[in-house]
This record gives C-alpha cells, sequence and structure tokens, in this order.
C-alpha cells in the first residue's frame, strides 16, 4: 500500500515541513556528485555507525571508520538528513509530505522542528541500543518521520489516507483510516524488530540495511512526545 494524500487539511503553511523536504532532496542531490568509494566515505562521517558511538559513550575508541572528522554523537543529527538512493529519498519525503503537515499545523513551527529531530535522534539510539558493535552506518530520515506518523495516528486516528494498492499492474485507489494503515505498518516494523533479535533471522542492518527498530522506536517516541508538546492543544479534534 502506497499513500497519495490525506483528507485533512491544514490552517498554517508547514514551512517547516516544507523546509525539511527540500534540505533532503538537495543533500540527496549532493551525494549523486560523489563517486561511490567516496560516498561511503562520505557515509562512513556523518551516518552513524554504531560501533563507533559505543565507543564514544563507553571511552574505548574504536579504529575510526570515517576519518574522525566532526564526534559521533553529532551524527545523530545529520544521518536524518542522508539517503542511500532514489527510493529510500522519495518514499521518505512522501510520508513526510502527507503526515508532516498536519503534525506541525497542531504543534506549531518550532516545537515541529523539535519534535522532529528529537525523534530522530530517539530512533537513531534505539537502533544503536539493538546493535550497538555494528559496523554499518545508519542514515535516512525513516526514524523522524515515524515519529510524525506516530504523532499522527494518535491525533488523526479516523482520517481517511487516499492509498494505492497494485494489484499485479493494475493500480487499486482506496480510503483507509489512518488508524489501519499506519497501525499496520508499525506493527510490520515492529515484528521485524523482533525478528532481528533472533540470531537465525536474515534481518535488520546486517543483512538487509534497514533499521527497523528505528522504524518502530521512532513510532513509539512520536506517539510520546507529541501531545506533550501539546499536539492535543492547538485546534478542535478533526
Amino acid at each position: 500500500m502506497f499513500p497519495i494524500d490525506d483528507d485533512n487539511p491544514t490552517i498554517i503553511t508547514p514551512f517547516i515541513t516544507y523546509g525539511l523536504i527540500a534540505l533532503n532532496v538537495l543533500i540527496f542531490l549532493y551525494e549523486l556528485t560523489f563517486s561511490e568509494q567516496s560516498l561511503t566515505q562520505f557515509f562512513y562521517q556523518w551516518a552513524v555507525v554504531p560501533i563507533q558511538l559505543t565507543g564514544e559513550f563507553t571511552g574505548n575508541a574504536y579504529p575510526a571508520l570515517r576519518g574522525g572528522e566532526p564526534p559521533e554523537v553529532l551524527t545523530l543529527i545529520t544521518s536524518q538528513f542522508l539517503h542511500g538512493g532514489f527510493l529510500h529519498v522519495a518514499g521518505n519525503m512522501l510520508f513526510l509530505w502527507i503526515f508532516g503537515n498536519n503534525v506541525e499545523d497542531q504543534l506549531g513551527h518550532l516545537k515541529f522542528l523539535f519534535f522532529y529531530l528529537a525523534c530522530g535522534v530517539l530512533a537513531s539510539l534505539a537502533q544503536w541500543f539493538f546493535s550497538q558493535g555494528s559496523q554499518l552506518p545508519s542514515l535516512g530520515a525513516s526514524g523522524a518521520i515515524a515519529g510524525v506518523m506516530g504523532a499522527y495516528i494518535i491525533r488523526f486516528p479516523n482520517v481517511s489516507v487516499r492509498t494505492v494498492i497494485p494489484i499485479g499492474i493494475f493500480p487499486f485507489f482506496t480510503r483507509i483510516p489512518a488508524y489501519f494503515y499506519l497501525g499496520i505498518w508499525f506493527l510490520q516494523q515492529a515484528l521485524y524488530s523482533f525478528a532481528t533479535l533472533a540470531p537465525r533471522m536474515n534481518v535488520g542492518m546486517e543483512s538487509g540495511g534497514v533499521a527497523y527498530w528505528a522504524h518502530a522506536g521512532g513510532f513509539v517516541f512520536g506517539a510520546i512526545l507529541g501531545p506533550i508538546l501539546g499536539l492535543f492543544s492547538q485546534r478542535s479534534e478533526a
């Protein structure tokens, strides 16, 4: 299922959502100027490398994989603006476009920016907790956007999400309540997250490169942090 839009108009112009989308796209276009080897080095420098974050937290420095210019903890922010391919950035920006504007509408511009970055940091820490020895860089806005989705599902559970479902080569268009669409998405991420704990399961960062714990964790943190920041305080229930 792929979301297209939602039936949920906003009152304000979501400048932060638009700005985040533009910044992510611009940085991705910048990534395209690198050679494959240079891009790998760039990712190791600015994405979260769990084993190096572990070393920074414990004081036991791991041999540098990225040149060591910025502190590894800074990558909890910078990694949120890096993407590994067209589908990666396009999927993330589509979800941010559909769900981010309404959460920004509820929180206001500055609180939404704080909320977004905080969810991204917490999501990365959730992934790090379960993969502290991984040498693979973790990157992308997925954790932050999962936080947006977590806030959206508790604030607008009954809003219709216009969705396309491919049936063979034919697209089927329908409307699905947000609680169902986002709930299914979260359950999928949670199941894959727990599957990574089983040593024989071939899922997770070390095999497929997908940070499922960041997705599931970001969703939960967004559902918690949103109300704390005033998710229900600005306008009447939709």
